[in-house]
């Protein structure tokens, strides 16, 4: 339950703000009672309004890898800083994020920064289209890819169905440009290209699904995509926007070894500030403007306090024990919530790919987003507002995946642990 100062704030904030939130899940409507405020937050605690102290599993959504204000992205923040926040010309760390980034992710060759995931999506997708001459893209239901108007669309009656909209103010025919077939279903994506193959310009996937909980590729899954799209000279993108530097420090690609054409980045590239960035194949690239006819633009694309914020992520990154340890807490956190959910026998899946993981309230594995729905909302509830009670911050959202850093400790950790045991203790008594 929120502080009596949070609920000040929420109640002020609905009068100004739609919802009172500039994201829709920060209102907690998927699991109850009113958001709390945040003031403040240092590695891997977050403060509110009321002064409470909660062990953080959002993380800004993924971003805060290295931990809340860690001193080598504040120091890197402050500095620039001082030279002046946005300048709208180039800079040298726009060059050195690049080649980060691209020494990172071979199949990065060259990239595009901008202002957001949605951002970098969208100039991808651009690009996708321009160099095909095609118009249509394939996308797996459940994965989400940002704002963009073709991309909020819902399945028709079958899985080569053009999409419909799912958000009022999109135009049904910007969404009917795109098709979608279920998430780790290579037998649907067969069939959408043997129907509509020579109109599709992209595929775009979430390697490993986050935006409907925490969801691997089934074996397989990722390299038939590579061949299907290779052999209808489609573009495969991968949507690392999440998974980017999150799982390893190629990325998913990286992981799974396979090497998509355009590649979408955001979050942990800018250490906690708007960014967004598109690249791939040189070839592919060559077609944005100023080389070519496909335009995309933005005024504080590459700003310099995000550049510098994620020049020093990367370089915490990249130090070779950074992701042993992120697996090791992450994999300590898994291995915690599958005991104190049995000891209750209330059942979960817990589903966990490097340091990003999802706790189902679901009797079976959950694949795609079918399966995702499956799962019991309401007790999933109860268990969120049961961790906030006992000060652990957990994504408020049943299919959202949580996320550890480097800042979690052993404090944290067994903080947490406690707080697990309460909560499931709580749920199993319902």
């Amino acid at each position: 339950m929120s502080g009596p100062k949070s609920r000040a704030l929420f109640a002020q904030s609905q009068l100004h703000i739609p919802g009172g939130v500039n994201s829709p899940v920060r209102a907690f409507a998927a699991v109850g009672g009113d958001p709390i405020f945040i003031k403040a937050a240092k590695g891997a605690w977050l403060i509110d309004a009321d002064d409470r102290r909660y062990v953080d599993y959002v993380g800004s959504w993924g971003p805060m890898i290295a931990g809340h204000a860690a001193p080598e992205v504040v120091g890197a923040i402050t500095e620039q800083a001082k030279l002046g926040s946005s300048y709208g010309a180039p800079t040298e760390a726009e060059l050195v994020l690049a080649q980060l980034i691209e020494s990172a992710m071979p199949g990065m060759e060259m990239l595009r920064l901008c202002s957001s995931g949605t951002e970098a999506v969208m100039g991808a997708l651009r690009v996708a289209r321009g160099a095909s001459g095609r118009d249509l893209v394939l996308k797996a239901e459940g994965c989400y890819h940002g704002g963009a108007d073709y991309l909020l669309v819902k399945a028709g009656s079958g899985a080569m169905t053009l999409g419909t909209p799912n958000s009022a103010g999109v135009p049904e025919a910007f969404a009917r440009s795109t098709l979608l077939v279920p998430f780790n279903d290579v037998g649907a994506v067969e069939a959408a290209f043997a129907k509509h193959g020579s109109h599709i310009a992209a595929i775009i996937i979430e390697p490993i699904a986050g935006n409907m909980g925490c969801i691997p590729p089934a074996h397989g899954y990722l390299h038939a995509l590579r061949d299907i799209s290779t052999r209808y000279g489609a573009h495969l993108v991968f949507d690392e926007v999440m998974t980017g530097f999150r799982v390893a420090y190629g990325g998913a690609q990286a992981l799974y070894g396979v090497q998509p054409d355009l590649t979408c980045l955001g979050k942990i590239v800018g250490g906690g500030l708007p960014v967004g960035a598109y690249g791939g194949r040189k070839d592919v690239m060559a077609h944005v403007a100023p080389l070519g006819p496909v335009y995309q633009a933005g005024t504080l694309s590459g700003n310099p306090l995000a550049t510098a914020a994620g020049i020093a992520t990367l370089r915490c990154l990249s130090v070779p024990e950074a992701y042993s340890k992120l697996e090791a807490r992450a994999a300590e956190l898994e291995l915690i919530l599958r005991e104190e959910a049995q000891k209750v026998l209330v059942p979960v899946q817990v589903q966990r790919v490097g340091s990003m993981l999802t706790v189902f309230f679901n009797d079976s594995p959950v694949l795609d987003w079918s399966s995702a729905m499956r799962s019991d909302t309401a007790r999933f509830s109860h268990w969120h507002q049961a961790l906030l009670a006992h000060g652990v911050y957990w994504p408020p959202s049943q299919f959202e995946t949580a996320f550890v850093s480097l800042a979690h400790d052993d404090d944290a950790i067994e903080h947490t642990r406690d707080a697990l045991k309460s909560a499931f203790g709580a749920v199993s008594r319902q």
